[in-house]
């Protein structure tokens, strides 16, 4: 069987969680002897044919340059017996490459284009291509793939046209070995970070989805240190939005530690490793692998209950769930501050249910069983 994977994300251009699946899944697929062409979005890449849009279109909107890449990775699929996308960057590629190559089509959900209205902000009306798009290649697939039970119900929700017995779930998965428990703290020093005092961290993009500003306003109340390892803003506006909150939340309280760049995998690992907390505050989330990449590290999570997050963090064992509501933002903010500052004030509890995480981060959330599952879905469609 030959697979042609289809991704915006490919190293060393991974940002998201979306990528890291797309690494992890190629690996193991690629361990078990199958046959696995990489289309991916960029310049040049090992293991990948990259594809670049249209240099006419230099000046248009980016969801333009999305599609126009996208028709490239579709002419360059022939001989693929089934095609496979990932985010709705990739997904036009595949139903036009199913369409073309007459081969069944696999689209992973990790996000859903009705469920991110923010993304306006940053596409314009190519949100209203980016969501077609989306639809499009949905609707049409032979199979959908959501990262977990939760997402699965949002496609169908979004989705009510499309044949429930179309959608699988599939878990994203944890490299148990990148991300384990690290001893060294040179990493800490180098950022300010002081390993001999409890800490809560941050990682992740500066984005709508992640829910950083309700942690922004959270955090003054919340005792120790707080380390925020968020960079990539979406837009210029959302940056200027976060360094505004910055800015009022170093005023008013010590220990805050800003890391403006998305670091090395060996750096996060270290950085969750000493943490006494992992925070997600996040206000969207399909499934949450950053808690997985904690968890694996040994690091208690505290995390908004939405998505598949719950599915994730087991509430009282591996970490704390905080209710989300987009209708009481403040009460959320107080309830993420509450969680926060129970789990610094007992290390001890922390521990524990860091132990309980990267239990449940090996055994539950292994890739071998997530390559296996996908083939079986292949071979499904390809019947």
């Amino acid at each position: 069987m030959r697979i042609g994977l289809l991704t915006r994300e490919w190293p060393p251009e991974v940002y998201g969680g979306a990528g890291v699946h797309v690494e992890h899944l190629v690996a193991a697929l690629r361990a078990r002897g199958g046959q696995v062409d990489v289309h991916s979005f960029g310049g040049t890449r090992d293991g990948a044919t990259a594809h670049s849009p249209d240099p006419r279109l230099a000046g248009a909107n980016a969801a333009l340059q999305v599609l126009s890449t996208d028709l490239s990775i579709a002419a360059a699929t022939a001989g693929c017996d089934v095609v496979h996308s990932h985010t709705w960057y990739a997904d036009l590629a595949g139903h036009l490459a199913s369409l073309l190559h007459g081969v069944p089509h696999v689209v992973t959900t990790h996000s859903l284009e009705p469920h991110r209205p923010w993304k306006a902000e940053q596409l314009g009306g190519g949100y209203a291509i980016s969501s077609w798009a989306e639809r499009t290649a949905v609707l049409a697939a032979d199979a959908v793939v959501a990262v977990s039970r939760g997402m699965a119900r949002d496609v169908l929700a979004s989705y009510p046209e499309l044949d429930p017995a179309k959608v699988h779930v599939v878990y994203n998965g944890i490299d148990a070995d990148a991300y384990a428990p690290v001893e060294a703290t040179d990493v800490l020093e180098r950022h300010g970070v002081d390993p001999s005092q409890p800490y809560a961290v941050f990682v992740g993009r500066i984005t709508r989805q992640k829910g950083l500003a309700h942690l922004l306003r959270a955090a003054k109340d919340v005792p120790g240190q707080l380390v925020l390892c968020a960079g990539a803003p979406d837009t210029p506006e959302i940056a200027a939005e976060t360094d505004a909150l910055v800015t009022e939340l170093l005023r008013t309280r010590p220990g805050v530690v800003l890391i403006s760049e998305m670091l090395p995998k060996a750096d996060v690992a270290q950085l969750l490793s000493h943490a006494t907390a992992f925070v997600c505050p996040s206000v969207y989330e399909p499934l949450g692998i950053v808690n997985l990449e904690a968890m694996a590290c040994g690091t208690a999570v505290v995390a908004s209950d939405v998505g598949g997050i719950p599915e994730v963090v087991v509430d009282g064992e591996t970490g704390v769930l905080v209710h989300y509501d987009e209708a009481d933002p403040r009460g959320f903010e107080a309830g993420l501050a509450s969680a926060l500052t129970a789990v610094l004030a007992d290390p001890a509890r922390a521990a524990e249910m860091g132990r309980a995480g990267r239990a449940r981060a090996v055994a539950e959330f292994g890739w071998d069983a997530i390559a296996e599952r996908t083939l079986e879905l292949y071979a499904s469609v390809l019947r």
